[in-house]
This record gives structure tokens, sequence and C-alpha cells, in this order.
């Protein structure tokens, strides 16, 4: 890895820069094929409940985007690199749902994709006990990250318990994580 002005702050306040590099692309890899799957399982999920999960899947698979928008430039700050091979991304990623796509079983998918904001809340927790007070940008940044994938969590939560979620409307948008996106992706609405 390089070596950059940002990564040698990190390296005296006391992080271990590598290690925190890894995590995060391991991080990012992961944000990226959630996009990728919510993108997927949004054609096959059909009747009433898979209208409604569609709304969730969408909103999380915005934000899941804007999440890796906002990682790759803070690697690339602190001398890493996204793998630019796509068979290494799966590899990296911490959970699949390639299996459950298959299925069409709803309960399934969503326990897979609670499985998954879970999984990425403990990154991010992580990433954010790694950097407390010594990485501030990086903290920062994760800290929003994990607001949002805590909420995640909470409509697959939701959901779950309830069949429904009530006012979609007011879900997604990435209200953490849009301060971090630059001007060209912040503007960007999410689709409906």
């Amino acid at each position: 890895m390089k070596s950059s002005v940002a990564r040698e702050l990190v390296e005296r306040s006391g992080v271990d820069a590598d290690v925190l590099v890894e995590l995060l692309i391991r991080t990012a890899v992961s944000e990226l094929t959630n996009f990728y799957y919510y993108t997927l399982l949004r054609t096959r999920l059909i009747g009433a409940q898979g209208e409604a999960l569609k709304k969730l899947i969408e909103d999380a698979r915005q934000e899941d985007l804007n999440h890796f928008e906002v990682l790759v430039p803070r690697i690339c700050e602190l001398g890493g690199n996204v793998p630019t091979d796509l068979n290494q991304f799966e590899r990296l990623a911490e959970w699949s749902i390639r299996g459950t796509l298959e299925t069409g079983d709803t309960r399934a998918i969503l326990e897979c994709l609670l499985k998954a904001a879970e999984a990425n809340v403990r990154c991010y927790t992580q990433i954010c006990n790694m950097t407390c007070g010594k990485d501030h940008r990086t903290y920062s940044m994760a800290l929003a990250i994990l607001h949002e994938e805590i909420a995640h969590q909470v409509w697959f939560l939701e959901f779950l318990g309830h069949g429904a979620i009530e006012s979609p409307e007011s879900r997604g948008g990435s209200p953490f994580v849009r301060k971090f996106l630059a001007p060209n992706v912040r503007d960007i609405a999410p689709a409906q």
C-alpha cells in the first residue's frame, strides 16, 4: 500500500492502518455485493408481501450503494485499493444470499437480509471502536453508516414481525451518510 498523509496520521494516532484498510475494503465489497443482490431480489418478489418487501429492499439497496460510494474514497486516501477483479468481490463479501434467491421464499430471503444487516452492524461497530478518538474522518463515516445499517436491521425485523411497514416513504435516502456523498451522487434521487 502506498503512503499518504491520511495514512500517516492514522498510523500516528495508534490505528493499525493495514487492518483498518482491509476491514474497509471487505465492508465496501459487502456493500456493493448487497446492492447487486438487492437488485436481483426485486425481480423475484411477487404478491402483496413481495411488493411491500420491494420497498424496503429498494431503500436498503440505494443506501448500500451510497455506503460503497463513501467508503471507496476513504480506502484510497488510506493507500488501499478496492479489487478490480469482480470475481474477488463475492469471495471478500461477508455474506451471500445467492442460494436464497432461487427459493422465492420471502421469509428465507428476509432472514438472510437480516443476517446481512447484522453482519454490517458488526463490521461498522468494529470500525468505530478501532477509530474512535483516533481517526475522526473514518469514525464519522462509519458511525453514519452504522446508523443506517441499524435502521436496515430494524426494517427487516419489523417486516418479519408484522409483514408490512408503516409509512415506507419516510425510510431510506441515506439521511446520515448524505453529507459524505459527492455532490453529483447526493443530487441523484433514489429510484421509486
